[in-house]
């Protein structure tokens, strides 16, 4: 049986080296690919959408996303049609990040798949993981606010700006707060 690379490792949520040649090549692939989009905000939103085709693993009909945007790799993340980043969103899609169609995400908002392990040992190595996030269809996440790995998020949420988001959140309800807490 052959050894599985960091790259399955960390698309299988395990610990994994983020310093490995085929993720450094990937990572580097995406930086000059964000190099080039956030050049692009006076672009029509169907030239920056064909861009957008290039990296990520799906893009709706109709969806936009406002540069400047930062992410790792790109090929986890999947918005659906008509949703909305706006400016300086940071996507860190170690593992899939999934929005919804019609979800408006607003300014400077943070969606974190890496995380790390408690016990220092494994740090000290460099290793991490991942945990996936989804997000339902017509949610609204106000500015600044920061989901974290794992989470859950169901259709027709609102998150306000500045929450942070660190447990699962069911369809149709608000979330507020540090740490969010549904109202």
């Amino acid at each position: 049986m052959t050894e599985r690379t960091q790259k399955q490792k960390m698309l299988a949520g395990e610990l994994y080296n983020a310093n490995d040649a085929e993720l450094a090549a990937d990572a580097a692939r995406a930086h000059a690919w964000i190099s080039r989009y956030n050049t692009m905000l006076a672009a029509s939103n169907d030239e920056r959408r064909a861009m957008l085709v290039e990296l990520f693993a799906h893009v709706g009909e109709g969806a936009v996303v406002r540069p400047p945007f930062f992410c790792d790799y790109g090929f986890n993340i999947s918005i659906g049609c008509g949703a909305f980043l706006n400016f300086n969103c940071v996507l860190l899609d170690i593992m899939p990040i999934s929005i919804g169609d019609g979800t408006q995400v607003g300014p400077g908002v943070q969606i974190l798949t890496a995380d790390h392990p408690r016990d220092p040992a494994p740090r000290r190595e460099g290793l991490e993981f991942g945990r996936a996030i989804s997000i339902g269809a017509n949610c609204w996440i106000g500015g600044g606010a920061l989901i974290m790995p794992g989470i859950t998020i169901g259709d027709d949420v609102i998150i306000g700006a500045g929450a942070v988001v660190t447990r699962d959140v069911p369809s149709g309800a608000t979330a507020v707060g540090n740490p969010a807490r549904v109202r």
